[in-house]
């Protein structure tokens, strides 16, 4: 569109007068530019008629204020380039001449006086800039200081002013401009920033511009492109040989999906909003005329569009960096060094001999893989080898996945030493995995709605595979110095390897995905020649995967015949290493949020009493009461607690909680119970617990129906999440009950005011017996909004019939388990013990249950009934009006 004129110059205007102009003509401009791009989705022209519009504006308002002539007026940024999307910030340069061309000091005086009055009408305007005031060597400092300020200078634009001061701008510019140097640094700055979202294209909310496979990654071409000299645009790439036609239309093809989808997010939110979250997929599928083909829902059919724009951003600009970076670095006096009749190594890159070495023998793609992991000395393939091996992905068939020495090829590549997650991950960004294993192909793309997975199927997978790895690196033998002793010593790691790529492959099928996983896990074996102990182990690995979290997160692991139960499951140590590591690596490849401090100890305890029951020992030695009470005395003496008059204490604690808490726990609960059996008033006392996985929190009181949900209450209400609970009643009817919770900040340093905080609060609310509080209303997360999850209760007798399991699964919520308790309240169902898991915005909880009301059909289905309605009452909570 062409500029807005306007009737009557706004110079001839009161201030008030002609900033109501100006705003007026912003809004009806923008409204008009909103209303052309829902008409006619043209998001280039939209991009460039907004930032026409604003240079207009801009152009009048800096007129309107009589700026000097000496000074310009520079759009830089998104907005120098014409692609201001409809709210993003403003990216401006006032620039002044140097000292002696014009002020002494330019930005003093008059010129300052001037400049913060234009600042001011634009932001009155109601335009969000971002402005600079700069001299050309100032610029060039920071330039030279910063990556980020380079990179929004050169695409400086003149919007008005002084004419040969911009030019001087740019020439100084381009002379100051190294481009090896700018290379080397966006580089670096795509690698972090792929980085800060773990190099994951399939991101479940991704962030448009900056996720890999953004926007950003194909500014980032065209960035250094520009820098050398090569071209501003996809087409001039192609006419200059550096892109191929095909590749410059998909470039084009895929800017425009992911360009029209960030300006529709910017309508949406009525803000800067670069991240597809969850609250605007399904609208914007709406808007886009997609419809649900179950089982998939239409906001997953937008996804996958997405996803296939995203990977395709990824693969032209791995080809175009590397493209980039030979013609920037030309390496003249490199000579080619012959590997074999197929591939030859030219300075630092692994390149083909002949272009169709691919299309003459395709398994020489699995080839160039297993060279780059074998040879330190290659970086990568080069860009016509990558783009010769792209063009080849379509002949990977049936009779490709049947040749024996293509099996061979990828068995080899999975016992590299080095570089499987980078392959493993270059593999599928081209598609080339997928067609190697079609099972792994059905799942790209595919998103996970269980609250708790951040990532699509495959993205998880190579995430468990590249965990798996990271064991292995001495560098991170500090996050997981247990799992990299084990994965040392582990004989053949690529059995663990290869049952994290099928651990979740079935994801999505109708059916058990664990059970068809490991019937695609069976088939791969065969194919690939492995050993018959090795595809056992691989396939019970797959149907087995979630077994281990289920039994440390959902049952009593202190308790033996628990233990003894897993250790028959497992039956063997081998199959134990493999299913704590593979468990450790898959919980990790959820989300960064998910795994934790307790979660850890969790998995390592029950790791560590299973391997003493495999090996023979007693899974827990001092299981009898004498070896429990005496090494809890010499716990206590060697605290330094006086332990005469003990006897009274042993008459009051039954053998239930001495053989199911640990010597140093009980110790510690003696150590301030000794000397007060029966206090008057409610003991609440805390510590940080020992192994760092947050706070323990020990409450002795006279036992009172409502004490749990009271409890539950107080940590609902200061927002710190029970994680375990054990309930005890001794035998002169005291609550011996402890809780492991975690804070909500989860910050060492302010751990010790949270700790003091408990004890002197709860022990004053427990001590008042006030009216039981109703539990928390919070606003539900937009997760949860968007995929609620139906709560579901079971209730069941446990193998000996002495207690019930009560197991509870909804969407995690302030006041959640508050409400569980006071239900059980109010049937008289006693808690005896409580694991609380939490996976992401899932709950999981177990508890170990006890009461009449238990023993009767008719009442027990009532119990249940009212539990799935407490929870659906808080699944429909709605968010703050706000």
């Amino acid at each position: 569109m062409g500029s807005l004129e306007l009737e009557t110059p706004p110079d001839s205007f009161n201030p008030e007068t002609r900033t109501e102009i100006f705003r007026q003509t912003l809004l009806q401009g923008r409204e008009a530019l909103r209303q052309r791009y829902y008409s006619s989705g043209n998001g280039a022209a939209l991009l460039r008629d907004h930032s026409r519009l604003l240079d207009d504006i801009l152009r009048r308002a800096w007129r309107a204020m009589a700026m000097p002539d000496s000074i310009a007026l520079l759009a830089v940024g998104g907005y120098g380039r014409q692609q201001l999307f409809p709210f993003s910030d403003i990216d401006l340069l006032v620039l002044l001449p140097a000292e002696g061309q014009g002020y002494a000091d330019a930005a003093d005086g008059a010129v300052k006086v001037l400049l913060e009055q234009w600042v001011r009408l634009l932001w009155d305007i109601g335009l969000e800039i971002g402005h600079s005031v700069r001299t050309i060597p100032h610029c060039t400092e920071e330039a030279m200081k910063d990556i980020t300020v380079q990179t929004s200078l050169l695409e400086a634009r003149q919007l008005t002013g002084h004419r040969q001061l911009f030019d001087e701008f740019v020439n100084t510019m381009k002379a100051r401009l190294k481009p090896g140097l700018f290379f080397q640094a966006k580089q670096r700055e795509q690698e972090q920033r792929h980085g800060r979202y773990h190099d994951a294209t399939h991101n479940l909310e991704p962030n448009i511009k900056e996720s890999p496979g953004g926007l950003r990654d194909l500014q980032n071409v065209l960035w250094v492109s520009r820098a050398a000299g090569f071209g501003k645009s996809w087409s001039e790439l192609a006419r200059r040989g550096l892109i191929t036609p095909r590749e410059a239309r998909l470039a084009q093809r895929h800017q425009a999906i992911l360009q029209d989808l960030r300006i529709r997010l910017h309508y949406l939110a009525g803000r800067r909003e670069d991240r597809l979250l969850f609250d605007f997929q399904t609208t914007l599928a709406d808007e886009l005329s997609m419809s649900a083909k179950p089982p998939r829902r239409a906001s997953e059919m937008l996804m996958q569009r997405y996803y296939r724009a995203a990977k395709g951003v990824t693969q032209v600009n791995t080809i175009l960096l590397l493209t980039l970076e030979a013609r920037i670095f030309p390496g003249a006096n490199a000579v080619p060094v012959v590997i074999n009749e197929r591939f030859q190594k030219l300075g630092e890159w692994l390149e083909a001999t002949d272009e169709n070495v691919f299309r003459k023998e395709p398994g020489a793609i699995l080839e160039s893989a297993l060279l780059l992991q074998q040879r330190p000395d290659l970086k990568a393939r080069s860009a016509a080898t990558l783009r010769a091996m792209w063009q080849a992905v379509p002949l990977i068939d049936a009779v490709f996945r049947r040749d024996p020495r293509h099996s061979a090829l990828f068995m080899e590549i999975l016992r590299q030493p080095r570089g499987l997650t980078s392959e493993l991950r270059l593999l599928n960004r081209y598609g080339i995995l997928g067609r190697y294993l079609p099972a792994f192909g059905r799942i790209v793309g595919q998103m996970q709605h269980d609250l708790f997975h951040v990532y699509t199927v495959d993205e998880h997978i190579l995430m468990v595979v590249r965990n798996l790895r990271r064991f292995l690196s001495p560098e991170f033998a500090h996050e997981y110095p247990l799992c990299s002793r084990l994965i040392g010593e582990f004989e053949r790691p690529e059995v663990l390897y290869i049952a994290g790529l099928f651990h979740d492959i079935a994801k999505g099928r109708q059916g058990d995905h664990s059970k068809l996983g490991k019937k695609d896990a069976d088939r791969f074996c065969r194919n690939h020649a492995i050993s018959r102990d090795d595809t056992e182990l691989i396939t019970w690995l797959v149907e087995n995967h979630l077994v281990m979290s289920m039994t440390a997160q959902k049952k009593d692991i202190s308790d033996p015949d628990v233990i003894a139960d897993f250790a028959r499951q497992v039956s063997n140590e081998r199959r134990l290493v493999a299913l704590y590591l593979l468990t450790v690596a898959d919980i990790r490849g959820t989300s960064p949020k998910v795994w934790n401090a307790w979660k850890s100890k969790l998995l390592e305890d029950l790791f560590r009493a299973t391997r003493r029951q495999l090996c023979g020992e007693p899974a827990y030695a001092d299981r009898t009461l004498t070896s429990r009470k005496n090494k809890v005395m010499e716990l206590l003496q060697s605290n330094n607690i006086a332990v005469s008059g003990n006897e009274q204490l042993w008459r009051i604690l039954d053998p239930a909680y001495l053989l199911s808490q640990d010597p140093q726990q009980i110790a510690w609960h003696a150590g301030h119970l000794i000397h007060q059996t029966k206090p008057s008033t409610p003991v609440v006392k805390t510590r940080i617990a020992p192994a760092g996985t947050g706070i323990e929190v020990l409450v002795y009181a006279a036992d009172q129906k409502d004490l749990f949900a009271r409890i539950c209450s107080f940590f609902d209400r200061v927002d710190c999440n029970i994680v375990e609970a054990r309930i005890h009643t001794t035998r002169h009817g005291y609550a011996l009950d402890s809780f492991l919770v975690l804070d909500p900040f989860d910050m060492a340093h302010q751990r010790r005011d949270v700790v003091d905080f408990i004890e002197h609060e709860l022990a004053q609310q427990l001590a008042q017996h006030a009216p039981l509080q109703p539990p928390l209303k919070g606003r539900l997360s937009r997760h949860l909004r968007h995929f609620p999850i139906k709560p579901k209760v079971d209730i069941e007798l446990d193998e000996k019939g002495e207690y019930h399991i009560l197991s509870i699964v909804a969407g995690d919520q302030p006041g959640l388990l508050s409400r569980i308790a006071q239900v059980l309240v109010s049937f008289g169902v006693n808690v005896q013990h409580a694991r609380i898991n939490t996976l992401g915005e899932r709950a999981e909880d177990t508890f170990l249950v006890t009461g009449d009301a238990l023993k009767k059909s008719r009442t027990l289905l009532h119990l249940e009934t009212e539990l799935v309605e407490a929870l659906q009452t808080s699944s429909e909570a709605v968010s703050d009006p706000g």
